[in-house]
């Protein structure tokens, strides 16, 4: 009972990041080898001994291959930095290159039904199945249950959650290799049909294979939206920033294994646009660090919810006819320090910076903000004009 615990829990050693690189890279290299011997030994066996189940399982096999090596190149090609021409970088790269493949697997998987098919029709012309695809077949079997355990050992070891996928994908080729055992086997027995049957399996879980890989780049290259639950946890985190008041217009899309992120928040319309920038800039900060496959979030800074924009808003004046207005008031430029417009809720409030050194008197600052009050009315749009003092230091 103890040797079983033991065996069942073993004890975990602290691993380096190089031994880890290096014990990780092994397990992917002997898992290359391993399918690409049997890979070769289906295909050929396949093709002398007249079995079409193992020629499918021994393209099935060609497909893992390839598709390691092709998502081994186009991580590669993806990782090149942004540059001119691409700036976004090239995660795209890995999306081509994955509905290139998923294509390929379509018309792969196809070819077997249709081969399977013309022949189950035509039973007659159909040659015996040699002894050899059964012993290729059970060798297959045994090889990868044998790959399975020694991935699945090196993949605790390491806890790598990427060799754990490998060695559950691998357990399921061993799975579908026993359908062809059982398809020449049959076959070997006098069924025939059986060793068609089981190519027409094969061929249809490559079609499945190949559909799904395709389908997936498609959603991807017309910039699908990330599913549900994480655009909900990247809204938490937005509007969990300090200074954000609301969030409109939160979009996101897929590149490669990354995402991109658009939104719109919204801040209180009377600060500075440098306060503003800041708070876009926090906004922007928390989801990185929050949300690791997001790539890259691009915020827009609203004083108010614009989903519906008031038409009215374009047509107010802008500084340059404010400030005409304000300067027949006051010829000397010079007294004014400061204008800040805000443009909120479909009107202007203007807000007017002065030394209260310039104005000796106080009937003066009287006077001057009587004279705001009709230049307030007497434009339109404007909804109110608040005159500041500013204290020069001694």
């Amino acid at each position: 009972m103890a040797e079983h615990m033991a065996h069942e829990h073993p004890p975990q050693v602290s691993v380096s990041p190089a031994d880890r690189n290096r014990a990780a890279q092994k397990a992917t290299w002997v898992s290359v080898v391993v399918n690409l011997v049997l890979t070769l030994a289906q295909l050929i066996v396949g093709w002398l001994a007249h079995s079409q189940s193992l020629i499918a399982h021994g393209l099935h096999s060609f497909s893992d291959l390839l598709s390691d090596f092709l998502v081994i190149w186009a991580s590669h090609q993806s990782a090149v930095p942004a540059d001119r021409a691409h700036p976004y970088g090239h995660g795209r790269v890995e999306t081509a290159a994955t509905l290139a493949l998923g294509t390929s697997l379509i018309l792969i998987g196809a070819g077997i039904l249709w081969e399977s098919g013309k022949h189950l029709h035509d039973m007659e012309a159909v040659p015996s199945i040699e002894m050899s695809a059964l012993w290729i077949a059970v060798l297959t079997v045994v090889a990868k249950e044998g790959l399975y355990r020694y991935l699945i050992r090196v993949a605790e070891k390491l806890r790598s959650q990427l060799l754990t996928a490998n060695a559950l994908h691998t357990r399921a080729d061993a799975a579908s290799a026993l359908v062809v055992v059982v398809g020449i086997g049959g076959a070997l027995l006098g069924w025939q049909f059986l060793d068609l049957l089981a190519a027409a399996v094969m061929g249809f879980m490559i079609l499945r294979m190949g559909g799904s890989l395709a389908w997936g780049a498609i959603m991807e290259l017309i910039d699908t939206a990330l599913d549900e639950t994480q655009v909900e946890q990247i809204r938490a985190t937005l509007l969990a920033t300090p200074g954000v008041l609301g969030l409109h217009e939160l979009r996101t899309r897929r590149m490669a294994h990354q995402a991109l992120v658009d939104a719109h928040i919204q801040v209180d319309a009377r600060i500075s646009v440098s306060e503003g920038h800041r708070i876009a800039e926090s906004a922007r900060a928390r989801v990185l660090r929050a949300h690791a496959e997001v790539l890259d979030v691009l915020v827009h800074v609203d004083p108010e919810d614009d989903l519906q924009p008031d038409a009215a808003a374009v047509r107010l004046p802008g500084r340059e006819a404010l400030m005409a207005e304000l300067h027949k008031l006051m010829p000397d430029v010079a007294l004014l320090d400061r204008v800040v417009l805000h443009y909120v809720e479909g009107r202007i409030e203007v807000d007017l910076m002065v030394s209260a050194g310039d104005f000796p008197e106080r009937s003066c600052l009287l006077q001057l903000e009587h004279d705001l009050g009709r230049v307030a009315d007497a434009i339109p749009g404007v909804g109110e004009i608040r005159l500041n003092y500013r204290i020069a230091p001694k």
